[in-house]
């Protein structure tokens, strides 16, 4: 965590709040790398992705995901990722669970998860009748004026749109 991404946030932070933020890296002793662990008496399915993990919780209904955000743009690298996120998600449904909890969001339902559905089905429909970046953006921020994270819709673009 002393360089990369993590360094560059706690720089960041240290900087904007004139050195009262808390710099301190705790010393890393465990990685978990198994699938699947019981921690307290709960039995967790681990899925590890490139930069971020899902944790389920089956015996609550409950998965722990990096980011849903039902009324929150994503970072969609493009239509092969949309469809592998609307898969995710289909298996959530599947799996029965009932609350989504992330990184970056509220605690969420099964009917965000719809919702969420619907507008990564609608980003690779306004992306294939777009011209260019500006115009999918002009698009998305139409139909989701109400959506926050103008800066995710930017990076998306950006993948939808090779420059």
């Amino acid at each position: 965590m002393k360089e990369g991404t993590i360094n560059g946030l706690v720089t960041g932070f240290e900087t904007a709040f004139g050195g009262t933020f808390a710099k301190e890296y705790h010393e890393i002793t465990d990685i978990l790398k198994d699938n699947q662990v019981n921690i307290g008496g709960f039995k967790l399915d681990i899925t590890y992705h490139d930069e971020n993990i899902e944790i389920e919780f089956p015996q609550i209904g409950c998965v722990y995901t990096h980011m849903l955000g039902h009324d929150c743009h994503s970072i969609v690298a493009g239509e092969a990722q949309a469809n592998a996120i609307i898969e995710q998600l289909k298996g959530y449904k599947a799996q029965g669970y009932n609350l989504v909890l992330s990184s970056h969001y509220t605690p969420e339902t099964l009917k965000d998860v719809d919702t969420k559905i619907a507008y990564l089905e609608e980003l690779k429909v306004l992306a294939n009748v777009s011209h260019n970046i500006d115009d999918f953006k002009d698009k998305v921020k139409a139909k989701y004026p109400e959506y926050s994270g103008l800066n995710y819709l930017d990076m998306t673009a950006g993948f939808f749109f090779k420059v």
